[in-house]
């Protein structure tokens, strides 16, 4: 009789349900056939409460998955996930930046689908608000962020932050699935045409 494996650490470098379960779900999806744990922890992002540009969302991501392990060493795999927003060509657009570490010592991010906001939110934001409040001074809503985001409120729903987030998951764990195709190798591609 075959050994299962035993489940998969996943430490998230977040406390927020959402991050967690976008962790989980992006795992699962890639890895069907192997269960995880998923532990959230909360630890610095080295960056603003919000960031605002795409590179210091990415360098958020990155700084938490780090420090997740850093924190717990013998995990399998550390998630860094960091939402952000960019100012372009006059409208503002949010994202998230997922950055993984694990087996093989690879170190990977993968970025969210991106979507505009509206004005009334923009707004807020660029006058200090974190989009989590903004939203949810404009929706009437408390702790949005914890729930579906922006996303959520602004599809009715169609898509939560979760599901956005776990799309990136799966990009970001790609390297963990096809490792033979991500090892570097020392051979010239030129030498094998010989």
């Amino acid at each position: 009789m075959e050994q299962a494996s035993p489940p998969a650490a996943l430490v998230v470098a977040s406390k927020n349900p959402v991050k967690l379960r976008a962790a989980q779900m992006g795992y699962c999806r890639l890895f069907p056939d192997r269960s995880c744990v998923v532990r959230g922890i909360a630890v610095p992002s080295g960056v603003a409460e919000q960031p605002l540009s795409d590179e210091e969302t990415r360098r958020g991501a990155e700084n938490r998955a780090a420090a997740a392990q850093a924190r717990f060493p013998d995990a399998d795999y550390w998630l860094g996930i960091e939402g952000g927003i960019e100012d372009q060509g006059g409208s503002m657009c949010a994202f998230a930046w997922i950055s993984v570490r694990g087996p093989g010592s690879y170190n990977v991010a993968s970025r969210s689908a991106a979507f505009a906001l509206p004005p009334r939110i923009a707004e807020l934001v660029r006058a200090g608000d974190e989009l989590g409040v903004a939203d949810d001074k404009v929706f009437g809503d408390q702790d949005s962020k914890r729930k579906g985001g922006a996303v959520g409120l602004l599809t009715g729903g169609a898509i939560d932050r979760a599901e956005l987030y776990t799309h990136a998951v799966c990009l970001a764990l790609i390297p963990f699935k096809n490792p033979t195709l991500y090892q570097e190798t020392s051979l010239d591609p030129r030498a094998e045409q010989g």
